[in-house]
């Protein structure tokens, strides 16, 4: 039984590849998934499959293709419970982009967090829905799907954008994982029930003010707290903030607001004892990072430099960084970040998933990332009531006793998305039928 289970597995291998290779082999998605395949253990199918595919996700049972019936896009623009600003812009509102998916009586739902303007990222609200309504979506709506990876390689021929990649994607997770009567941190290959939670604070009015803040949100539970610096905003800031809490967990986020030659200043921020210290330099460099993480005794967590897992395989050979900030929708999609954290667990290289001011459907998605083992430092996932009056989903994310969030367990993203709260908010739609 255990040769003829080990022949399955091979053949599925086999057909898998040529399957993503454009030949299809497999008569039916249905007659592979009522074969009794035996479980392998994860690391006996990743020596079958080398690197080709994430056992984590094969090793769920395989389920009938999903044809993409109908995409609905809602740009939803939210306001934030108060500013939240950083070195290089401030926001009070919070776009984004809701991506409904819809197969088989069923609905995915996903984010895209692209921003109002190219500040974080080239990418903007406008460029997503253009880049979503007239590339990517034509070329997935009406056909069959059976996974993220064919997904991620029909939208291949765009380059970049990978905040509207990855709002479709997380659509696709929720609605596959749905289908398959799965939490979503469960499809992932998620160990945890709970995960860690910090918080970010913006740049406030004067150090006073940022103390007082940081005293609110101590009391509510916080442990881990990180704060934005820029030029002018930085050390007499960490020092006011540790000489107040000297036992506190402070990193200190940069959003590459300084250059190399300043970094006779930055090694300055090691006598703060700070867990990290977030991109400090350009948004799009690793060799200078590599050269200042040699001078600096704080680790260097890269954010903005790591677009693609490639970014980052070479941001570690480079040693660019001690730390990896992984957010989703930088990085093109939930698959993308699955394989940065492999990664870095392979390499003993430590790990958070960032946030991006989310609301309960990209904050659910993130959640579930970070149930995965590699997630061993605090996540940027607060409660739903650090940035929202009224989340749009039910039950909203809670901060426990302990400063960790619950992880859903229930199918899919685990939450409902309560649409007369979408519907309140939305400022512009567009659905595309098969």
């Amino acid at each position: 039984m255990w040769l003829l289970g080990y022949y399955r597995v091979l053949w599925i291998s086999l057909n898998c590849k040529r399957m993503m290779s454009g030949s299809r082999i497999i008569s039916s998605a249905t007659e592979v998934a009522s074969w009794d395949i035996p479980s392998l253990p994860a690391q006996a199918f990743q020596s079958l499959l080398g690197d080709f595919v994430n056992p984590s996700l094969w090793l769920q049972p395989l389920g009938e293709l999903m044809k993409l019936e109908a995409v609905e896009l809602r740009h939803i623009e939210m306001e934030l419970v108060e500013p939240f600003e950083t070195s290089g812009w401030r926001e009070t509102l919070r776009p984004c982009i809701i991506v409904a998916i819809r197969s088989k009586g069923l609905t995915g739902y996903g984010e895209c967090v692209a921003g109002a303007g190219p500040w974080y990222s080239y990418e903007t609200i406008q460029t997503a829905w253009h880049v979503l309504e007239d590339f990517i979506v034509p070329e997935i709506l009406g056909q069959e799907i059976a996974s993220t990876e064919e997904l991620q390689r029909r939208s291949g021929r765009v380059r970049g954008h990978p905040m509207a990649k990855a709002g479709l994607e997380a659509a696709l997770w929720d609605l596959l994982a749905q289908a398959r009567n799965v939490s979503l941190a469960n499809l992932l290959g998620g160990t945890k029930e709970r995960i860690e939670s910090g918080i970010s604070i913006g740049i406030q009015q004067d150090i006073s003010e940022l103390l007082r803040v940081i005293e609110q949100r101590a009391a509510q539970g916080y442990k881990r707290i990180k704060l934005k610096i820029k030029p002018g905003w930085d050390r007499e800031v960490l020092k006011a903030v540790r000489k107040r809490f000297p036992q506190m967990q402070l990193m200190a986020d940069a959003n590459a607001a300084y250059r190399f030659s300043e970094r006779e200043h930055l090694k300055q921020l090691d006598e703060f004892g700070l867990l990290m210290l977030e991109q400090p330099l350009d948004y799009d460099d690793l060799i200078d990072h590599a050269a200042l993480q040699k001078e600096l005794k704080t680790p260097i967590c890269l954010d903005e430099s790591i677009k693609t897992p490639e970014d980052a395989r070479k941001a570690l050979d480079l040693g660019a960084c001690k730390i990896s900030n992984i957010k989703p929708g930088q990085v093109g999609g939930l698959l993308n970040a699955k394989k940065i954290h492999d990664l870095c667990w392979e390499r003993g290289v430590p790990v958070w998933c960032g946030g991006m001011l989310e609301t309960g459907i990209g904050r659910a998605a993130n959640v579930a990332l970070a149930s995965l083992p590699g997630f061993t430092l605090p996540n940027d996932i607060s409660a739903s009531a650090r940035y929202w009056r009224e989340d749009m989903i039910e039950p909203p994310f809670v901060l426990e006793a302990d400063a960790t969030i619950r992880v859903p367990t229930g199918p899919g993203l685990g939450v409902h998305v309560v649409l007369e709260r979408l519907e309140r908010v939305i400022q512009r739609r567009a659905e595309f039928v098969s």
